[in-house]
């Protein structure tokens, strides 16, 4: 996850996120086009910095008519409005990384919440125009526009590339755990393409949450959402077989899970319940903490994730934990009540038809004895998906229940 560092390291010494953003990305270009051929270069860091601030030189230096302002701003104190690099100036490779500065920036407030999350997604998770429009159903036009309005709006806020104070810090706070939370998914099961995992959006997740605790030991979420990425990530080895096929977490191999994450994991979120009120995050690393204990899918104290569930949909009520909470409600009380749960989300827009929605019918009616239902399900699930591993375990769960009625 170099571009994020890259492109604060940009911000922080020139402003205008626009055009920085954009040099990021067409070094990120030239880099996929010469790597190849020409070999990694020994700090990929610094090639990406030097040919982003090439192309800012390059287009400050096109723009003569502009040439007086840029002095003028120049010879000011550096802040968050657009200075321009020194001509024949090479940018030296600072050690500090300024993406943590760079993902507050992107959830200021002059942003409105889902615009904030868009653009960090961009920025600092790495993702594409085409993957964040997918993950909020608009055309891609659509979604380039609101990215380059948001980091217009930035600018035009006045913001500074430096960490918030306290206050407005604790404001933000909330947008930027759900962000990292949003970039962790992604990569822990890509929405679309060939594989089912991007471990550098996961790593990169985890880092930065390990770098907000460190700065906010006292926020019981903080520790809640870091703990919750450790036992999630811990189970990636297992998901795969060795043919490439998605396994799911009741078929998974637990001796391949990482013994350490889950060490981690389960004493942060141990200990944060011991002080904190249980947040969102905290609730959802107490039940992967519920699965990171049991020996076996057998042994999953199903009841315990249960009530964890229904505090969760008490506190922070959305689809995905009615999604989740049908399934724990299945394993304690039978796949028809399950079942029962799931059909308040087949009104709710956010769902109706979503692949998600559709699989976990599929499961419910394949337990339930309904193998021709749940095959029909499973296939229009496969429809739904644009991940390839997803699709092909889809496909594959249909193929085996071909001729059941």
């Amino acid at each position: 996850m170099l571009a994020p560092q890259v492109l604060g390291l940009l911000v922080r010494r020139y402003g205008q996120f626009d055009r920085c953003e954009d040099a990021v990305q067409e070094a990120l270009l030239a880099a996929a086009t010469q790597w190849p051929g020409q070999g990694v270069p020994d700090s990929p860091r610094a090639w990406l910095l030097t040919v982003a601030t090439r192309r800012l030189t390059d287009e400050w230096r096109s723009e003569s008519a502009r040439r007086d302002r840029e002095v003028a701003v120049a010879r000011r104190e550096p802040a968050y409005a657009g200075v321009a690099p020194p001509a024949d100036a090479e940018p030296a490779v600072a050690d500090a990384d300024d993406t943590l500065t760079l993902l507050f920036l992107c959830c200021h407030p002059a942003l409105t919440g889902s615009t904030q999350v868009t653009l960090t997604l961009r920025a600092v998770g790495g993702l594409s125009t085409a993957q964040i429009a997918r993950a909020h159903l608009v055309p891609e036009a659509t979604m380039s526009q609101r990215i380059r309005r948001a980091k217009q709006r930035i600018e035009a806020a006045g913001a500074r590339f430096t960490m918030p104070e306290p206050g407005e810090r604790d404001e933000r706070l909330r947008t930027v755990l759900r962000v990292l939370y949003l970039i962790f998914n992604e990569g822990y099961t890509a929405s679309s393409g060939p594989d089912l995992h991007r471990a550098e959006l996961t790593g990169e997740a985890i880092r930065l949450a390990r770098i907000l605790h460190g700065l906010l030991p006292d926020d019981g979420e903080v520790a809640g959402l870091l703990a919750l990425m450790l036992l999630t990530d811990s189970h990636r080895a297992a998901r795969l077989g060795p043919d490439g096929e998605l396994v799911p977490l009741a078929e998974q191999d637990r001796t391949r899970w990482d013994a350490t994450a889950i060490t981690e994991g389960i004493a942060l979120i141990t200990e944060a319940l011991t002080w904190s009120p249980p947040g969102p995050y905290q609730l959802q690393a107490a039940i992967a903490a519920v699965h990171a204990e049991a020996p076996t899918a057998a042994e999953t104290d199903w009841r315990q994730i249960v009530v964890l569930y229904r505090l969760l949909a008490r506190i922070a009520p959305n689809p995905m934990v009615t999604l989740n909470q049908a399934v724990a409600v299945a394993m304690v009380d039978g796949p028809r009540a399950g079942l029962a749960q799931l059909t308040s989300l087949d009104a709710d827009e956010r769902t109706a038809g979503h692949h998600r929605l559709v699989a976990v019918r599929a499961h419910l009616l394949e337990l339930a004895g309904e193998g021709g239902a749940a095959r029909e399900a499973y296939l229009a699930a496969a429809r739904g998906t644009t991940s390839l591993p997803e699709q092909r375990y889809l496909e594959l769960k249909a193929a085996r229940l071909t001729g059941q009625r």
